[in-house]
């Protein structure tokens, strides 16, 4: 019992002595402000690698009510969070999902990943979105729907 109480009391001045360290080492702050324009969680882990330049991109997306992307596919990797409404998202196997407030998620790049955004609620859908891309390349390209979209 004495061996666990030393432990103990070891681990509790280790941690006070870190948290000392840290708050001489800390910097004070100055002229700076910051607001929180959207925070969402995803479903899954989310790994972003890039090649070469990369732009990033942030933009507000509305999507009225009855309104649509239309399909496309992205070149860069994006993160959406959804600000208000309800988005539904078909993906290239017609694979509906929808997303809600607070909710975020991550859309893969490439032909292959052809998709389609649409707001079937009555308020408009608002997400922020942060498009990680390759220099210069078009935020999104127009694609004609999958088979599966056509029946």
């Amino acid at each position: 019992m004495r061996k666990v109480g030393r432990v103990l009391a070891l681990i509790t001045v280790s941690g006070a002595m870190a948290a000392m360290a840290t708050s001489a080492a800390a910097t004070p702050g100055s002229g700076v402000s910051a607001k929180l324009l959207a925070q969402g969680t995803t479903a899954k882990p989310i790994r972003v690698n890039t090649h070469g330049k990369t732009d990033v991109v942030v933009r507000q997306i509305t999507i009225q009510p009855g309104g649509t992307t239309g399909w496309h596919y992205h070149d860069g990797r994006l993160v959406a969070v959804v600000v208000s409404g309800t988005l539904t998202h078909v993906d290239q196997s017609c694979t509906r999902r929808k997303y809600t407030a607070r909710q975020s998620f991550l859309e893969p790049d490439g032909r292959r990943h052809v998709h389609v955004g649409s707001n079937r609620g009555r308020v408009p859908v608002v997400l922020m979105v942060t498009y990680i891309n390759p220099e210069g390349k078009p935020l999104a390209v127009d694609a004609p729907a999958p088979a599966c979209a056509k029946s």
